[in-house]
């Protein structure tokens, strides 16, 4: 991959304008990757370590929690380096390189919602046949398209993105490289670039958040059909966390990506970004365990263990 330009270091002035408030960002910061990567690992190793969370689900939730450890790890250590040494420099082979993971585990955290939303949408619409639709082969291919389709998917923005010219300021207005911000670095003509994000992201993400509306429109329809309440709150129950998680994840990507380039502002991208690279990573262990009785009994049972 050949990227042509004259320079070859950037400087990333995401935080350079905080000032004085620089200390209670990146203690704010460091709290919530620290939050982020325990809360995420402890679910790993629970899931691991309790054989009656090895379901299709909980298999899926694990993949979801590696995800959000690596995709948060891309961006945030840069940024507490930064806040902290008052510079952020950052090569132009690490510029494509953060470029290249922050799409690919993106992407592949979007894919693997929407085979979660199918998943949910078996267990409730044929819970007799559940176990025969996503057995523990099926899961683990469905699982491993979402990373190989994430592969792909970023691997095409990232070769168009480097056959960019850069050749005028080094400053990119951002925390993090991000095709938005190195777009409008470019004194090349983007024209093809904006057209292939909205046309393939637009099909990747559109078709993800299809397949998840069409699932929760069978499931919601099944449930209303259970005449129990009783029975449609534990319905409802199984699938509340996901449905919260894809409702955080699919907002900030259709208002980040998905609008038009007359209402983009580098500012609102700055916050958005910073919800979507920190917050959502951190939230996704929170829902999933305070919610889900399965979680908590493994909690219980864990800690009970290791107090005896």
């Amino acid at each position: 991959m050949t990227v042509n330009t004259t320079v070859f270091e950037l400087t990333m002035i995401g935080f350079s304008k905080v000032g004085k408030f620089w200390p209670l960002i990146f203690f704010f910061l460091l709290m919530i990757y620290f939050l982020t990567i325990s809360g995420n690992v402890s679910i790993s190793i629970l899931i691991l370590a309790d054989r009656q969370l090895h379901t299709p689900m909980y298999r899926f939730i694990c993949n979801l929690s590696l995800l959000d450890i690596t995709f948060t790890s891309v961006t945030v250590p840069k940024m507490l380096i930064g806040l902290l040494l008052d510079h952020n420099y950052i090569s132009y082979v690490g510029c494509f390189a953060q470029l290249y993971f922050f799409h690919f585990l993106g992407s592949s955290e979007c894919f693997l919602l929407s085979i979660m939303g199918y998943d949910r949408y078996v267990a409730i619409c044929h819970p007799l046949h559940y176990s025969q639709i996503i057995d523990k082969k099926t899961c683990i291919q469905l699982a491993s398209g979402c990373w190989i389709t994430g592969f792909l998917y970023s691997l095409v923005h990232t070769i168009l993105t480097s056959t960019l010219s850069f050749c005028a300021s080094k400053e990119v207005n951002h925390f993090l490289c991000d095709m938005p911000p190195l777009l409008k670095l470019s004194c090349s003509d983007t024209k093809n670039n904006v057209i292939v994000i909205l046309g393939l992201g637009g099909l990747a993400a559109g078709a993800s958040f299809l397949l998840t509306v069409i699932s929760y429109c069978y499931i919601i329809s099944t449930i209303l059909q259970i005449h129990s309440t009783e029975g449609r709150r534990k319905a409802f129950s199984t699938c509340a966390s996901h449905l919260m998680i894809v409702l955080l994840f699919y907002g900030t990507i259709i208002v980040m990506y998905l609008r038009p380039q007359s209402s983009y502002s580098m500012e609102h991208d700055k916050m958005l970004s910073v919800f979507y690279n920190v917050i959502t990573p951190m939230l996704n262990p929170l829902i999933y365990s305070m919610r889900n009785k399965e979680v908590k009994r493994a909690l219980r049972k864990l800690f009970t263990r290791r107090k005896h």
